[in-house]
């Protein structure tokens, strides 16, 4: 039988042998996240056999596990003791991975309220280019001397190192969720949320889509029964299966494919774009979900000149990730050498120059 420390041997031996012969590598869980960034040209290395919980402490507050767990198989162990992953993690897959999930950094509705993937990330153990297995930060929240690299790991799409365990802190579940619905236009729903988000309220989503704005209020039953009360608006019906919908891309606005989707992050009172196309807004105002046929040049000049940058999740577009200024590509390179020598993992996955 085949332990953690041997699947974690053999894969730091591909990983060895990969580096010698300059060899590129494909790192890769179920593949739900495949469409994010440029193809990877390079031997696969299937890491969903590593998987299962190392451990969890309900009490702590903590959860440790293996990069090929399934990511829903963590949400029922975490659900059966009333705790979430407060990030609110999109799967985008029957089959994703918290290794994915992880090295895409992707966060659900409560992102701008709860905080972002790395945000929980207390520590990880890893594979950089060389083969070598390396441990960063722990499984307590503490104050760190230097550069908190396992938090680094978030959102590198593997190109620093193939995530092997990680640790993040989770959060109950709240006693109470509702949301509540309005008219409004997206200008008059990102001037509304602005002014909602400066009251005490226990708001963890807020989300605009054809002329109606959907915010949620989670936590103690006083607190949003107080905040429903001064609010208005109308209550939504199983709200769980709305936000499961609006996280997992399964709203119909995202169900055209005629044209590219982009995801446009944006300061949260930045106004509406001048863009041809259709738009959602989530985060508060802070993401913006785009869907139109304009050159990317001239998109992401838009999104640029109101201090934002633009992504491509679906179409052809060309790069698919915000190009980069000179200096912050010269400090990306830099770490890339560091973890990486050979640029054997996932190379031009994000950047061709990474």
């Amino acid at each position: 039988m085949t332990t953690s420390a041997d699947q974690s041997q053999q894969l730091s031996e591909r990983v060895t042998e990969a580096f010698a012969h300059a060899t590129p590598l494909h790192l890769r869980g179920s593949g739900s996240k495949d469409f994010l960034g440029e193809a990877v040209d390079g031997e696969t290395l299937d890491v969903t056999g590593h998987a299962g919980v190392v451990n969890y402490e309900p009490g702590e507050l903590v959860m440790t596990a293996r990069a090929g767990t399934p990511l829903a198989e963590l949400e029922k162990v975490l659900a059966d003791a009333h705790q979430m992953l407060a990030f609110e993690p999109p799967h985008f897959g029957a089959n994703a991975t918290l290794g994915g999930t992880i090295a895409t950094g992707l966060s659900g509705p409560a992102r701008p309220f709860a905080g972002a993937a790395r945000d929980f990330v207390l520590g990880c153990r890893i594979i950089n280019g060389q083969g070598q297995i390396l441990r960063f930060g722990g499984e307590v929240m503490k104050n760190v001397a230097g550069y908190d690299l396992s938090r680094l790991m978030a959102g590198a799409y593997g190109t620093l190192g193939v995530l092997l365990d990680v640790s993040l802190k989770v959060l109950p579940v709240a006693r109470t969720q509702i949301t509540r619905v309005f008219e409004h236009s997206a200008a008059q729903a990102l001037q509304q949320i602005s002014d909602w988000q400066r009251k005490p309220w226990p708001i963890t989503a807020a989300y605009w889509e054809d002329g109606k704005t959907y915010l949620r209020l989670a936590g103690a039953t006083s607190s949003v029964d107080s905040a429903c009360e001064k609010l208005g608006g109308e209550t939504l019906d199983d709200d769980t299966s709305f936000w499961r919908a609006v996280r997992e891309h399964e709203r119909p606005f995202f169900a055209s494919d005629d044209r590219p989707l982009w995801r446009v992050s944006l300061p949260p009172a930045a106004a509406m774009l001048d863009i041809d196309g259709d738009c959602v807004i989530d985060w508060g105002g802070a993401q913006r979900w785009v869907q139109t046929d304009m050159e990317a040049v001239a998109l992401r000049r838009v999104v640029k000149d109101a201090g934002g940058h633009a992504t491509v999740y679906r179409g052809d577009a060309q790069p698919r990730f915000h190009p980069m200024g000179e200096s912050i590509l010269a400090l990306q390179q830099r770490l890339k050498k560091s973890m990486d020598p050979a640029g054997i993992l996932n190379p031009g996955r994000i950047y061709p120059e990474l």
